[in-house]
């Protein structure tokens, strides 16, 4: 068997193939990921940002919106900045493009982010309408790119070329959306005067986020006064703005969301199932933090097996009314598997045919994700609406193979549909199980990993004693044989989903090289 890559390697490379090289020249501000983290973190001076630190807009004028701020700014003393003052150096000059432009022929992933998001979990943005106006395409497909994201899947996203004065003349007739997107070059009195004719135009309760070419700290302050709800400059990534959209309308007191995991099998019995269940208590057990894990494979489940659980109430009476679920009512639902782990269990029977919406779904998920810090979704192999929705917004999703042309196909199907449907986030991660069956020739991983444009980060040699077994007494792999390389292995992959450290099942020696350093 090919030697994959070594065990450090988390299988997921910001150079990997699949990202346009085209367009991430380091001369663009838009794409200096290093600078974007610099100015984000407050490191204003190596950012080459702002003189002085970013004053936040009041808190009292938060929620309110820009045409309602600024007549309360007007009614302070004016802070004007006038087009005599020294003119700051852009960090890049827009250039107004003729709105016959059209935003399709930018390529997709112009900017070269696969994000993480340092385990922070951007809350989805509500129901709301976005209006985009922009003086640059590459602006355009940024706004475009962070609209298809799955954090804004609920929102309503148009992109328009024109700036300022397009935006103007569009709402003299109409109403306007909730938050409004606008790039201008413009700085001084003719930004503020037709910032003015804007603000005539607008509704109470519409928000304005501008796009600037320019390091201003006093433009930033005076924009923040006459009722502007964040002034944003390059360099940025469509999850900054992402980021900027939520933290303006989702609700800060609102109940926290726990990070999802979905694990995906590529085809029926490649054990996927076994992995996310193994990996789940891993989260629980050994890294301490709270997990639920929810068996979602509703007639053939086996979590309940797993754990050696029967529980008298399922997912099923979840989803038979997810309205009526709440807190205390999944407290009652959830069965205890260790101090840490708890399960959501699927019926599994053939007594109804479960067909529950896809919104039923959303709903119950949401309020699982109440309950802790990590979700462990543990999806079946079938492909139905509510399985792709749930699978597109999960935080994080592995795809579980075995080394043989099937899996091969269908996992870079799987990808091609996660990529295209989530550009701002991670390719899915890539388990490969059961290798070097004997008697049974293994596609090489190299040839896995050339097709995915990612290296797994797990593979587990085909072991049935072990894992049969684990299954038979109802417990995990390291309950087994706590000093088998596959609980090892399911440690680091926790390790890696979560961002948290494992502590050893054992007096670690080997580790996983020598796992990954097998041949067949």
């Amino acid at each position: 068997m090919t030697q994959p890559r070594p065990y450090e390697d988390d299988g997921f490379d910001a150079g990997d193939e699949f990202l346009d090289d085209e367009f991430s020249a380091p001369s663009d501000p838009f794409l200096d990921a290093a600078a974007v983290e610099a100015r984000l973190r407050g490191d204003a001076q190596e950012a080459g940002g702002f003189d002085e630190p970013l004053e936040p807009a009041p808190q009292s004028t938060r929620g309110s919106g820009f045409g309602a701020r600024l007549a309360a700014a007007n009614s302070a003393a004016p802070e004007f900045l006038s087009e005599s003052d020294p003119e700051p150096k852009p960090a890049r000059p827009a250039e107004p493009r003729s709105s016959g432009h059209e935003l399709s022929s930018v390529s997709p992933g112009l900017y070269g982010e696969v994000g993480s998001d340092d385990g922070e979990v951007i809350q989805p943005v509500p129901r709301i309408s976005i209006e985009a106006f922009c003086e640059r395409p590459e602006t355009g497909a940024l706004i475009h790119n962070a609209g298809v994201d799955r954090r804004l899947a609920r929102a309503h996203v148009n992109v328009e070329l024109g700036g300022l004065a397009s935006a103007i003349e569009r709402f003299h007739d109409e109403s306007t959306p909730n938050l409004l997107i606008i790039e201008t070059g413009m700085r001084g009195a003719q930004l503020f005067a037709q910032l003015e004719e804007l603000a005539s135009v607008c509704d109470g309760d519409t928000k304005l986020i501008i796009i600037g070419a320019a390091n201003d700290i006093g433009l930033y302050r005076e924009l923040m006064r006459r009722g502007v709800s964040e002034y944003l400059v390059p360099p940025m990534t469509p999850l900054h703005l992402i980021r900027t959209i939520s933290g303006l309308f989702v609700d800060p007191d609102a109940p926290f969301a726990g990070r999802s995991v979905a694990f995906i099998g590529a085809k029926g019995g490649v054990g996927s199932s076994t992995i996310a269940h193994n990996i789940a208590w891993c989260m629980g057990e050994l890294q301490q933090s709270d997990t639920v894990l929810v068996d979602l494979d509703l007639s053939f489940g086996t979590a309940g097996l797993d754990f050696n659980q029967d529980p008298a109430q399922t997912i099923s009476q979840a989803l038979a009314d997810p309205d009526r679920l709440d807190d205390a009512l999944l407290d009652r639902l959830l069965v205890k598997c260790g101090d840490r782990l708890s399960l959501f269990s699927a019926p599994a029977t053939l007594e109804s045919d479960w067909d529950f919406s896809a919104e039923a779904f959303e709903t119950v998920l949401e309020k699982v994700r109440r309950q802790a810090p990590h979700i462990a979704l543990d999806l079946p192999h079938a492909w139905a609406p509510w399985v792709r929705r749930t699978l597109l917004a999960a935080d994080q999703v592995v795809v579980t193979v075995t080394p043989d042309l099937a899996c091969l196909r269908n996992a870079k199907n799987l990808f091609d549909l996660v990529r295209q449907n989530r550009p701002n986030d991670e390719p899915p991660k890539v388990i490969v199980n059961m290798a070097g069956c004997p008697k049974k020739p293994d596609i090489p991983l190299k040839d896995f990993a050339d097709a995915l444009g990612t290296a797994p980060v797990l593979v587990l040699p085909f072991e049935p004693a072990l894992f049969g077994a684990a299954a038979n007494n109802g417990q995990m792999i390291a309950e087994v044989d706590a000093k088998s390389k596959a609980a090892d292995g399911f440690a680091h992959v926790a390790s890696i989903l979560t961002g948290r450290s494992t502590a050893p099942v054992r007096p670690s020696r080997s580790g996983l090289k020598s796992l990954f350093g097998r041949k067949g």
